[in-house]
């Protein structure tokens, strides 16, 4: 491979890497069979290729968006998915998990105001807990730990006056 052949090339596609990447797309079309746009004069296909870029006989863009196709691990298709039907108990599964079949009823799920009355009662039910506490004893872990640091603050400042001594 000429290095005056590169030279040209660079002044094409000035990112060196991507030069390899586009010169590497254009020699497997080649090795693949596409049509050659310049004289092959017994050189391999890589310096063909560079040949073909430095002389813009092939659009980059082009050989770019080719590289990317051939990239690409996962092609998205716009087309909707079929969902399959499946037997509506296959092997008493849906039995187990409460899957109602095509022709069983489904029981009737709690509306939102129910759940939420729910919610409230639960709510309530703890609030009354946390009332029924003894006093003096913290009502969360937050004040507990409050008091602890206050504990180990106090016991500190009492070993403090002791180690001052002349």
């Amino acid at each position: 491979m000429a290095r005056v052949t590169v030279e040209d090339c660079v002044l094409k596609v000035p990112n060196r890497f991507e030069l390899v990447l586009i010169a590497a797309q254009r020699a497997r079309e080649i090795t693949a069979g596409a049509q050659l746009t310049l004289d092959r004069d017994d050189d391999k296909n890589p310096v063909v290729a560079l040949r073909e870029i430095a002389d813009e006989t092939v659009g980059l863009d082009r050989l770019h968006d080719s590289l990317i196709r051939g990239m690409q691990k996962h092609v998205e298709i716009d087309e909707p998915e079929e969902t399959i039907e499946l037997e509506s108990n296959l092997f008493g599964v849906a039995e187990a998990l409460g899957v109602a079949g095509l022709g069983e009823d489904l029981e009737e799920e709690p509306s939102e105001d129910e759940e939420l009355a729910e919610d409230m009662l639960s709510v309530e039910d703890e609030d009354a807990d946390l009332a029924e506490l003894p006093e003096g004893e913290p009502e969360s872990f937050e004040e507990e730990a409050a008091e602890e640091e206050a504990a180990e603050e106090e016991a500190a400042e009492e070993e403090a006056p002791e180690e001052e001594a002349p």
